[in-house]
């Protein structure tokens, strides 16, 4: 990684309770708990969930572009291009780890917001997300 990545993990990684990992398909991802908040693909790109009414806001705004390979679902794609990327790019990280959406009276719980943002194709790294990985039981059986 080079100097963009190495600035943003320096900011991000020093926030009260954000882990780093290397990411399922490259790069390196943060966390906070079992929720991610975005993850780099070296120097030149970030891939961030947000619920989808905040992509679209995100993106409406020119903040960030839908995701690269999930264009309907809540990511984001942010392309680092410039020094001021940068600096866009923690803000986007701020963001998430400061989200006033989350539920955080529901202790280490999968809140609304990730659910909305990790499609079926692309689940979280770490436990379950509600809908994702369903065990069917007798009682869906016979609904079906």
């Amino acid at each position: 990684m080079g100097a963009a990545a190495d600035r943003i993990r320096g900011e991000v990684s020093k926030w009260p309770g954000v882990t780093e990992a290397p990411h399922r398909f490259g790069g390196v991802e943060f966390r906070v708990g079992r929720r991610e908040l975005g993850h780099l693909h070296g120097d030149h790109l970030a891939d961030l969930p947000f619920p989808v009414a905040v992509r679209r806001e995100l993106v409406e705004a020119g903040r960030a572009r839908p995701h690269h390979v999930m264009p309907e679902s809540g990511w984001v794609s942010f392309y680092i291009r410039t020094t001021d990327d940068v600096d866009r790019a923690i803000e986007l990280f701020r963001m998430n780890y400061e989200r006033p959406w989350l539920d955080t009276h529901g202790g280490d719980l999968v809140d609304e917001a990730s659910e909305d943002s990790f499609p079926a194709s692309d689940p979280p790294a770490f436990g379950p997300v509600t809908g994702v990985g369903h065990e069917s039981t007798a009682d869906d059986r016979e609904r079906d």
